[in-house]
């Protein structure tokens, strides 16, 4: 099979430069666009290092990892509101537009659920899915708030972290339309610690949308 063709290049965001590394299916159409957001510890290199990247694009997606404003090699970017806080749900929106991305699969863990959260809620019609690893922010909306959104969404942590794991699965369990992924002796990072397992379940959480 041939290799995925991975790039690294910048975009401008709301007059910020954003850098970002994307992979690409070798030889035919991208079946969905994947976004991935990342923890404050982290960056788009993590899923490069995880494979993540180019396990998707080797099973026929288009994969985008952005380093998010303040962080990794975007870190002379101000960020739209400060850690902890719910940023605007037109940031992502505008990322998506400037990486001409269209609906898309957005896998949010940790410190990005500030980000994801607001565009979940604000431009829903702009996401194919949502992938919340453990994300902060979301004791900031209710349950009939969640109850209200109809995206298909894969709730994922591990069954170690018994602080944002717990937390965020109370709040995320009220989307209707959730499955949910526990990875065993994993914790907050639960990704790093199960990898093969991660992108066993959300490959087959992407082919159930195409």
């Amino acid at each position: 099979m041939a290799a995925p063709q991975l790039t690294e290049s910048t975009v401008t965001v709301e007059g910020q430069t954003l850098f970002y590394r994307r992979a690409e299916p070798a030889q035919r159409a991208p079946k969905l666009s994947v976004l991935l957001l990342h923890g404050i510890r982290f960056s788009s290199d993590t899923w490069l290092q995880l494979r993540t990247l180019a396990t998707l694009a080797e099973n026929g997606y288009r994969a985008v990892a952005i380093d998010l404003p303040g962080l990794g090699r975007s870190k002379d970017a101000v960020a739209p509101a400060p850690v902890g806080q719910l940023a605007p749900g037109a940031f992502l929106k505008a990322v998506l537009e400037a990486l001409c991305l269209g609906p898309a699969v957005v896998i949010s863990p940790s410190l990005s659920g500030m980000y994801s959260l607001p565009f979940l809620f604000q431009h829903n019609q702009l996401l194919k899915a949502y992938v919340p690893v453990a994300p902060i922010c979301t004791e900031k909306f209710t349950a009939e708030q969640y109850a209200q959104i109809k995206t298909p969404t894969l709730i994922v942590y591990g069954d170690q972290d018994t602080e944002l794991g717990q937390a965020s699965l109370n709040n995320l369990r009220h989307l209707p339309e959730h499955r949910m992924l526990v990875l065993q002796d994993a914790g907050h990072a639960c990704y790093l610690d199960k990898p093969d397992e991660w992108h066993h379940e959300l490959l087959g959480f992407l082919q159930q949308l195409e």
